[in-house]
């Protein structure tokens, strides 16, 4: 019946199948140990990480706790408010008064500006930053944990008034905001009685604001109690955040400042009592105190808390003292571990002296000798070996190199090894070349110089000057310079020295040094350096013996400090507490600092190379005489800068104690009978002495004749000495050109020249030169 349609199966393909496969059910499945072994590594691989993750993830949640602890805990430091006004309308003095009595809780006079509040289990210090003194805001929002700005609200509505932000206002933000801010907060004060109109001037100050200060930044109206309260304890949960260059740093500010002076010697220690901040701090390590510099510490005492949360017996108070401060714990420094106080280097004057010759000299000094007596030579009869050792060899081809502009003697060296990176634009030796014999059959006659012969220094001048006015444009070419008449060129620009590339020619920095490198030090690896400071500051953390523990109230003894500057910190007069903070490792030597900066918008003056400025960095301030230079990424030489322009950023080279990035920097101008002015902003790019700066100068010098590729060019140089020395140099024109000097011509400095192209009259012909230049050493670096 099926006939053709009879089910027909498909063929079984077990050609293609191997042998193996074709007997695997005959085998018993069990798995094969390579593949269980691997199977086994990748789950053990996913179960390491697993148990990596939830490592860094514990440590996190630790690390967290241990910050939550120190910083709301009863043993954490007081929590620091700098209340700054916006306007001269902000009264800071009674918002100060009114925080202090409600945190502690009376209406008596108020002896201290630390108080601790058992209501809200917090301790708060309350400071004010002085309206127009940009130097004291400076230094208080430095140790500042909440930086609070009072905003009057009768500024919004008020004729009379400037604005709730003045122009001093402006420029505190603009400063504070480039230092680095810590948690921020707005009190709003002089609110009307009615809610509603409460709630208004809050959204008002609050938009207002909003594009000045961070996103997290808090507005709290602060004129009556329950405004207050309610801001203690909004305070007390907030997590503060700081600057991420001061919580790397340990430090104390000050609440009690006082002088033990020593006898006959100039010198005292200076002893500051206050809460230690941010981490441990040995009694090895070095300190900076603000504004005086950098000193040693002779002994730690931690003291009994004068300002507790509660007050409890104390059983580990090791002594009391006559005025009743009772002494917890002392730490004295280990000779053979504290830090010395290296902040120059002090070279020895006979590390460039020759050394005695080692055993490989000897013999190569042999081998040289040898191959020297195998050289035939003419000597005159009668002379001795040693005679024959002072007579230099004639060259055969003299004759066929006195042209050749890289003879060596014939005048300025110029490095060669560079390759010129402007592609089609650079000098064609062909064309040159090509042009030469008939360029050299062409004579000048002395008619054709006897106009310049016979005009007097005065008309010489007179026409340069001229020529300048009408060709020259400072602002496109700032670098040029007039050849002077009086000195000869090569002796006035002989530490300039031609370069083949900017970019690609060779310059050695350890060449031809300044004296003031002797002083300074210098790293191998910075990067390496720092990661092992940073960790050995890591270390004092873990609890390392002779530190005083975070959050301990301590009393540092500061020694040998120069007695005149102690009584200054000491004045009662001074608005500002002592800051005294942890140094890392080498802070303390001088080197090289490299700082990105730009110019501040505020700021109108010219600033100059190598003036005197002061540098607040971090917190240290010091004055430095910087040298500015642009930032190549591409290469590695820079060029100096003699101004430092607006609107766009350059590097600032300074003499300055070592700080390890990142930290801000703040440049202050003084000015005479008036509070210093904010100059500059910028960051710590670097520390190293090895960074090539170069000063650039441009010669130039105008056709008198063209004959295509040819001219004639006077008024760069002013003697035929001059050209002969300058001629291994390249020449551009401002018109795009490449040419080279090929002889001189007249006795007042005139020349040919020849060109890769043709050249016009009206163009003007430059030769580029370049000296390595250095920053300045400041004569005082602090100043109190």
């Amino acid at each position: 019946m099926g006939g053709g349609r009879a089910q027909v199966n498909k063929a079984h393909k077990s050609r293609f199948a191997s042998k193996a496969s074709r007997h695997a059910h005959k085998i018993d499945k069990v798995r094969n140990k390579s593949e269980t072994s691997h199977r086994a590594a990748v789950k053990g691989a996913r179960a390491a990480r697993i148990q990596q993750s939830k490592a860094i993830r514990d440590k996190k949640r630790a690390a967290l706790l241990k910050e939550k602890r120190s910083s709301t805990g009863p043993s954490s430091s007081p929590r620091v408010i700098v209340l700054v006004g916006l306007s001269s309308s902000a009264n800071v003095g009674s918002l100060a008064k009114d925080l202090l009595a409600f945190a502690e809780g009376s209406d008596e006079k108020l002896k201290s500006s630390t108080v601790a509040s058992p209501t809200h289990k917090l301790r708060t210090t309350v400071l004010q930053a002085p309206y127009g003194d940009l130097t004291t805001c400076m230094e208080l929002a430095k140790v500042a944990d909440l930086l609070a700005f009072v905003l009057p609200a009768n500024s919004f509505y008020s004729v009379d008034s400037n604005g709730p932000i003045d122009e001093f206002g402006s420029q505190c933000l603009s400063v504070l905001r480039a230092m680095g801010l810590p948690s921020t907060a707005v009190f709003i004060r002089d609110l009307p009685a009615d809610s509603k109109s409460r709630q208004e001037l809050k959204k008002a100050a609050s938009s207002f604001l909003s594009a000045e200060l961070p996103e997290d930044c808090k507005f709290y109206l602060a004129d009556t109690k329950d405004d207050l309260h309610k801001f203690m304890w909004l305070f007390k949960e907030q997590r503060l955040s700081s600057p991420h260059w001061r919580s790397q740093r340990p430090y104390v500010m000050s609440e009690q400042v006082c002088i033990n002076p020593d006898e006959n010697t100039g010198l005292c220690t200076l002893l500051v009592s206050g809460y230690l901040r941010a981490h441990n701090l040995s009694v090895n390590q070095l300190v900076h105190v603000s504004g005086a510099g950098d000193f040693q510490l002779g002994q730690i005492d931690v003291l009994k808390d004068p300002c507790p949360l509660s007050e409890r017996k104390s059983s580990d108070v090791m002594e009391t003292e006559d005025n009743g401060i009772q002494i917890v714990n002392t730490f004295v420094p280990d000779p053979s571990s504290q830090e010395p106080l290296l902040v120059e280097n002090v070279p020895d004057p006979l590390a460039g002296e020759q050394t005695w010759p080692t055993e490989e000299d000897m013999k190569e000094a042999d081998i040289n000798n040898k191959q020297r007596k195998l050289v035939k030579r003419k000597l005159p009869r009668g002379t001795s070996e040693y005679q024959a050792a002072w007579i230099v060899d004639d060259t055969d081809d003299e004759d066929n190199d006195s042209d050749n502009d890289n003879q060596a003697g014939s005048g300025m060296v110029i490095d060669e090894q560079g390759h010129s990176d402007q592609g089609s634009d650079g000098l064609d030796i062909d064309a040159v070349s090509h042009f030469t014999e008939k360029f050299d059959g062409e004579t000048i006659g002395d008619t054709e110089m006897a106009d310049e012969e016979n005009l007097t220094k005065d008309q010489i001048e007179a026409e340069i000057k001229k020529i300048k006015e009408a060709n020259a444009d400072d602002e496109e070419f700032p670098d040029e310079v007039e050849t002077p008449l009086d000195v000869p060129a090569k002796k006035r620009f002989a530490k300039f020295r031609g370069l083949k590339s900017f970019r690609t020619s060779s310059w050695d920095p350890k060449e031809s040094l300044p004296s003031d490198y002797a002083r300074i030090f210098a790293f191998d690896n910075f990067t390496r350096t720092q990661k092992h400071v940073l960790a050995k500051m890591a270390e004092l953390d873990g609890g390392v013996k002779d530190c005083a523990q975070l959050g301990s109230y301590v009393r540092l003894y500061v020694k040998n400090v120069p007695t005149d500057i102690a009584s200054k910190l000491c004045h009662p007069s001074r608005r500002i507490p002592v800051v005294v903070s942890g140094l890392f490792q080498h802070e303390s030597k001088m080197s090289v600092l490299h700082f990105s900066i730009k110019k501040h918008d505020s700021y109108e003056a010219p600033i100059k190379s190598k003036e005197p400025l002061i540098f607040n960095v971090g917190f240290r301030q010091f004055t430095a005489r910087p040298l500015f230079s642009s930032d190549n990424i591409n290469c590695n030489k820079h060029k100096m800068e003699r101004f430092l322009h607006h609107g766009r950023f350059s590097v600032a080279s300074v003499y300055a104690p070592i700080s390890f990035p990142p930290l801000p920097l703040i440049v202050l101008k003084n000015r005479d009978g008036e509070q210093p002015a904010i100059a500059a902003i910028g960051t710590l790019k670097s520390v190293d002495p090895d960074r090539i700066i170069m000063k650039k100068i441009v010669l130039t010098g105008y056709p008198q004749r063209v004959s295509k590729l040819k001219a004639i060019v006077r008024y760069m140089f002013h003697n035929p000495d001059d050209v002969k020395w300058f001629k291994p140099v390249e020449l551009w024109t401002k018109h795009g050109r490449r040419g080279r000097i090929k002889e001189t011509v007249g006795t007042h400095g005139a020349m040919k020249c020849i060109f890769n192209s043709s050249i016009q009259q009206h163009d003007t012909v430059c030769m580029s030169l370049y000296k390595r230049a250095y920053p300045k050493w400041p004569e005082q670096l602090y100043h109190v």
